[in-house]
């Protein structure tokens, strides 16, 4: 989110924040996932955190069916699906270290339908009418973002 906010002239503190705090409430609705990214978004609120990443938190769950309006919005929305795709193709890799993943490797596995069937593929291919960035574009970017900060992933 860091890297997507630089990219767009964007504020890279608050959009980190927002990728880092958007899961926020998954440990209280694991077993309920209709109210992920609500009870989140709530829990952002209550804490004084700014209106828009709240907005963003709640947007980024498809289940809801929020269209994402803003820039921040449209970003976490389409990025989270990816980052998810991206740590399942660090995972069966024999090294299982995020450097050795290849943006043709991402691109592969967003090919099979069946590889982390959780990693919502059309929102993802949305970043390019969300974000104007082509589908391969935008995997290097995220890529090679995540390999930048692979010790914090544990990756």
């Amino acid at each position: 989110m860091r890297t997507l906010a630089r990219h767009f002239g964007e504020d890279e503190e608050k959009w980190g924040l927002a990728g880092l705090l958007h899961d926020i409430d998954y440990e209280k609705v694991k077993d309920d996932l209709s109210q992920h990214s609500l009870l989140g978004a709530k829990i952002l609120k209550d804490l004084g955190v700014d209106e828009d990443i709240c907005q963003a938190v709640k947007v980024h769950n498809e289940a809801h069916g929020i269209a994402p309006q803003t820039l921040l919005e449209k970003s976490l929305f389409v990025t989270d699906p990816l980052t998810g795709l991206i740590v399942a193709a660090t995972l069966v890799l024999p090294s299982r270290k995020i450097a050795d993943l290849t943006s043709d490797n991402v691109l592969n596995r967003f090919k099979e339908k069946s590889f982390a069937r959780g990693a919502n593929r059309e929102i993802i291919k949305k970043c390019e009418d969300l974000l104007d960035l082509k589908l391969e574009e935008f995997i290097k970017i995220s890529l090679q973002s995540m390999q930048k900060i692979s010790q914090d992933l544990g990756l």
